[in-house]
Order: structure tokens, then C-alpha cells, then sequence
């Protein structure tokens, strides 16, 4: 079930990995991904399954999916932030930043105190995204230790 935009703001929607429109982002997300980083995303796809995500949003503008993010346990008190995605005509209206507020505003009320992620060396606006937003660089974590076209980031969220 798609929400309703009555007065042309973008909705945030939460919901799970079920949703068809969560889905349909991710896979946006997914050739946006292969297009900019060409055959190494192959090595990444194993860690971006998105069974058992019982924690995504999507937002919406004009009635249609433009974005989504969600997040999962990293450990008792750390979400890892996975899949934020934003469609490549509507980036530049801040739409990835309430994304990402709304994904730590929901980890906070489930009792989450940190927040780390991994994103890609070639992934420009996300690097600033996470930067603006008070992440920290940190070390490989994970899957992504070795990798040199991961870059990673921590947060105490408040």
C-alpha cells in the first residue's frame, strides 16, 4: 500500500523488506550500483540481501517511490544502515538526509544507540551525506575489512 500525498511534501514510509516498493528501490539501487562501480559490485551483492529487514523505509513525492534505507541488528546496541538509495533525478532535495534521520529516529525507539555503515569509494554523494550527517570514519568492519573500495562510518545516535 502505496500512502497518500496530499500536500506535495515527501512521506516517509516504514514498513519491511515485503513492501513492493522498498523492493522496487532496491533494485534501482542495485543497477545504479553495477553502472558505477562495474563488475566489482558483484563482489558486494552477497552482503545486500534484504530477507528478514524488518526495519525499511521508503519515501515517497508526488505519490511514487524516490528513495528508501533501512537498517538491521549490527550487535545489542549498533544498526548497520544498508541500502539507502535516492533516484538519481531527485537527489539535491535533501531527501536522502530525512531518509537517513528517520532510519536513526527508529533505531533510537528501538533501543539502538549506535549506527555504523559501509559505502563505496565512488559514491560521492553518500560519503557527504554520511560526513554532513556526523558520521565518523572507522575502520573496516566485517565483510568489508580488505576491501579497499569500501569506506566506513560510525555514529552515536541521540
Amino acid at each position: 500500500m502505496m500512502p497518500k500525498d496530499q500536500n506535495q511534501s515527501p512521506i516517509l514510509y516504514r514498513t519491511t523488506n515485503e513492501q513492493a516498493d522498498f523492493r522496487k528501490m532496491v533494485n534501482a539501487l542495485d543497477v545504479d550500483l553495477l553502472i558505477r562501480n562495474g563488475e566489482t559490485q558483484n563482489l558486494y551483492h552477497q552482503y545486500n540481501k534484504i530477507d528478514h529487514i524488518n526495519h525499511a523505509v521508503v519515501i515517497y513525492a508526488h505519490n511514487k517511490p524516490v528513495g528508501c534505507g533501512c537498517f538491521k541488528r549490527f550487535d545489542d546496541e549498533t544498526v548497520e544502515i544498508k541500502r539507502m538509495f535516492v533516484l538519481p533525478e531527485m537527489r539535491g532535495k535533501q531527501l536522502a538526509a530525512q531518509l537517513l534521520q528517520e532510519l536513526e529516529k527508529w533505531a533510537i525507539e528501538e533501543g539502538f544507540t549506535n549506527a555504523v555503515l559501509e559505502t563505496g569509494v565512488r559514491q560521492v554523494e553518500a560519503i557527504r551525506l554520511y560526513t554532513v550527517a556526523g558520521y565518523s570514519r572507522t575502520e573496516n568492519y566485517g565483510q568489508y575489512i580488505g576491501m579497499e573500495d569500501s569506506i566506513c562510518y560510525r555514529k552515536e545516535l541521540k
